[in-house]
């Protein structure tokens, strides 16, 4: 895989291995790459990780770390030790990488213009003693990964009805007694009422629409290139495939694990994350025509799981 034509894209321009190794610190947290890595059955093996990590540059000890923290956090149990070992997911830890394709499915459905948001925003309001500050902060992050934004300290708002996942992570980290839940179709934040502006005040909207551009800069081309191949009969080898689906697939994620999948009535039109995940899904479907093997690997599958989980 060193030679020169490895790191070629379809048009002669940078490769999906270049891609790869440009994927650096500030654009895709360990933890996403990680998590990323899972395999269909919930599964990590470090072997698998550690390769791709390098190549993401990112340095063993990252990567123990980040293992290290989903095990600590009840996510993942190991079996083994060194390369050999596999990180199995907990029942909490395969709710969270089910919560992941919940939401991939949510943003599909809002492409496709599913149904309009009600207008009510979901409150979670918490005081959670500075003797469980651990549990805290868990339950922050948490609400965070479910699309919530504080809007003051111990105050979360989310434009879904995510009542019964609130809970249930409440439960878990052992602090539903100190927890309070509101509906109101009627929020004020910051003197502000109307909701898109209230939505551009709590969550990062401008810079993640960014990224998404970026994201449709670099690989926007990719789905016709491909085509074009296949209508020459082109075939590519499995692993010339991952490389291009572990660069595309961990690009999207970096863009993705920031998007709280807000309704369309409170984001900008045209929203560029739609548009990503059409060449995200395009792609899948044209590269599927220039296998040259007969099945795909372990690791192919589990960015194929990926796009298909956008594109069903």
């Amino acid at each position: 895989m060193g030679d020169a034509t490895d790191r070629a894209g379809p048009a002669g321009g940078p490769g999906p291995a270049d891609a790869l190794a440009a994927l650096g610190e500030h654009d895709l947290p360990t933890r996403v790459l990680v998590l990323g890595m899972a395999r269909r059955d919930g599964t990590i093996h470090a072997a698998e990780v550690a390769s791709v990590a390098e190549a993401c540059r990112r340095s063993p000890e990252q990567v123990r770390s980040c293992l290290r923290r989903l095990v600590a956090d009840r996510l993942f149990a190991r079996e083994g030790t060194g390369p050999r070992a596999v990180y199995r997911p907990t029942p909490a830890g395969l709710a969270a990488l089910g919560a992941f394709v919940e939401r991939a499915r949510l943003a599909v459905a809002q492409d496709r213009a599913g149904s309009p948001w009600d207008g009510r925003w979901h409150l979670a309001a918490f005081a959670v003693p500075e003797a469980r500050r651990a549990a805290r902060d868990a339950l922050r992050e948490r609400l965070g990964a479910l699309g919530g934004a504080a809007v003051h300290n111990g105050l979360y708002v989310s434009p879904r009805p995510w009542g019964k996942d609130v809970v249930a992570a409440a439960d878990l980290l052992g602090v539903a007694e100190h927890l309070t839940l509101a509906t109101t179709e009627s929020l004020q934040v910051r003197g502000v009422d109307d909701a898109r502006a209230i939505a551009a005040a709590l969550w990062p909207i401008v810079a993640l629409a960014a990224k998404y551009r970026r994201f449709v800069d670099r690989w926007g081309a990719v789905p016709d290139q491909l085509a074009g191949m296949a209508a020459r009969r082109e075939r590519l080898p499995d692993w010339r495939l991952l490389l291009g689906a572990l660069a595309m697939g961990l690009a999207y994620l970096s863009c993705f694990e920031a998007d709280p999948v807000l309704p369309p009535e409170l984001l900008p039109h045209p929203w560029p994350g739609r548009t990503a995940r059409d060449v995200l899904a395009r792609s899948r479907e044209a590269a599927r025509a220039l296998r040259a093997g007969e099945q795909p690997p372990a690791l192919f599958r589990g960015f194929d799981d990926l796009v298909l989980s956008l594109a069903d």
